[in-house]
């Protein structure tokens, strides 16, 4: 199978990776430093049961996805509309657009903008860029993926790679499931720049307290906005708690520590906006989307 990756950062390298790994045409669309570097050497994955360099295209221009059965789409939240208005001059009248992104919308916003059929997609995996062309994986690498025409064998391929693949009706529910590990985890992960690991270790109980705050929040806001959302905060803490590996740095926490633009405003900033527009009070949501915001204008500001 064909395959792009648009916006080859460490997700999508690591499932890229995986599926030329296993013997597919995978061009990985990135940044110039990362596409120079897999150019020279190939893209080294470094897993905990192997590290190998793989043989992979790469390129830095949209017109890169034209041709691919699969495109997945990796590219930060905030730049998904752009980027399927980049793919979409070259991309295959019957390709599958599979979004691997934090939120809860953006399968919409790329069906706003192209024909193809298009997937949501959840996704549960501890990775990193190590350097330019090294992805890191610490654990995990699941994807839970919306039902369609071509996500069948989407899910067959992805499976005999080595990559956990399930379709399920309910992804909305899973997309918001993620959402409340991300809005527990990556603001304060980001905040203090420690792993969970460190973070409960210094911060005591209290960390378990605030995520329960900020659990509860989300809880009362899914809710209300028609999901369907677990009835105990503090189990969902705990299952948090157990889900991340310890020395796993949040996504959030990444962007702030390489000066980039974090994704705050699609995970803490979803709740706020949907907490406002359905009456709920979001006090700590809010609190720390500011916090985080604050970060990335400081970084935007050259401060």
């Amino acid at each position: 199978m064909k395959v792009a990756v648009m916006g080859a950062g460490a997700v999508g390298c690591f499932y890229g990776g995986m599926l030329a790994r296993a013997g597919h045409d995978v061009v990985l669309i990135g940044r110039p430093d990362h596409v120079r570097a897999i150019g020279r050497e190939g893209l080294r994955l470094q897993t905990p049961f192997f590290d190998e360099a793989i043989a992979v295209s790469a390129s830095t221009e949209a017109s890169g996805v034209a041709g691919a059965e699969l495109v997945f789409l990796c590219v930060k939240s905030s730049d998904t509309e752009t980027a399927a208005a980049a793919m979409k001059p070259h991309l295959r009248g019957d390709a599958l657009i599979v979004t691997l992104q934090n939120g809860v919308d953006n399968a919409e916003r790329v069906r706003s903008v192209v024909t193809q059929e298009v997937c949501a997609a959840v996704v549960y995996v501890a990775c990193e860029m190590a350097g330019p062309g090294h992805v890191r994986h610490h654990g995990r690498g699941e994807l839970i993926v919306e039902p369609g025409d071509a996500a069948g064998r989407m899910a067959r391929v992805a499976n005999a790679a080595g990559i956990q693949t399930a379709l399920s009706p309910n992804v909305r529910g899973a997309l918001w499931e993620k959402l409340v590990l991300n809005c527990a985890y990556n603001a304060i992960s980001a905040l203090v720049q420690l792993p969970l690991g460190e973070l409960r270790r210094l911060g005591g109980a209290g960390v378990e307290t605030a995520m329960r705050d900020i659990v509860a929040e989300c809880i009362a806001v899914g809710r209300a906005d028609g999901v369907a959302m677990p009835d105990d905060v503090n189990a969902t803490v705990q299952s948090i708690m157990s889900t991340i590996p310890a020395g796993q740095y949040s996504s959030t926490a990444q962007d702030v520590a390489r000066n980039r633009r974090s994704e705050i405003d699609h995970l803490n900033g979803h709740i706020v906006r949907r907490g406002r527009a359905l009456g709920i009070p979001t006090p700590v949501n809010h609190l720390l989307l500011m916090l985080v915001q604050v970060l990335d204008n400081r970084q935007s500001a050259g401060l």
